[in-house]
């Protein structure tokens, strides 16, 4: 057991590492995202606009919406939609023939 192990061979740093010298940091503050993130959804219809509203990058599971309706407007947040309907996150339905108009809050 008395072997002897190649040395290693290892290249001397003989100047200093500056690795971490250029970063880049980028900072919006919240009221900018949320100006940013408000889309104007006039002059489409309501499927195009629930569309856009799923298809965000900021959708993951729900999204804040103030529904004009046939009899009314009301703030809900939804989480879904089948062919008829919209599901709110209160388990509620909202026929997608009631809606007059959407938009994103």
């Amino acid at each position: 057991m008395d072997k002897k192990l190649p040395k290693v061979f290892a290249n001397k740093i003989d100047k200093e590492a500056g690795n971490n010298e250029n970063i880049y940091y980028s900072h919006d503050s919240k009221e900018e995202r949320n100006a940013k993130e408000k889309p104007k959804l006039k002059g489409k219809n309501i499927n195009q606009k629930l569309n856009e509203i799923f298809n965000s990058s900021n959708y993951i599971y729900k999204a804040d919406v103030k529904l004009v309706l046939k009899d009314g407007t009301v703030h809900k947040r939804i989480v879904g939609r089948n062919s008829t309907h919209l599901i709110t996150i209160d388990n509620e339905l909202i026929p997608l023939t009631d809606i007059v108009d959407i938009e994103k809050s």
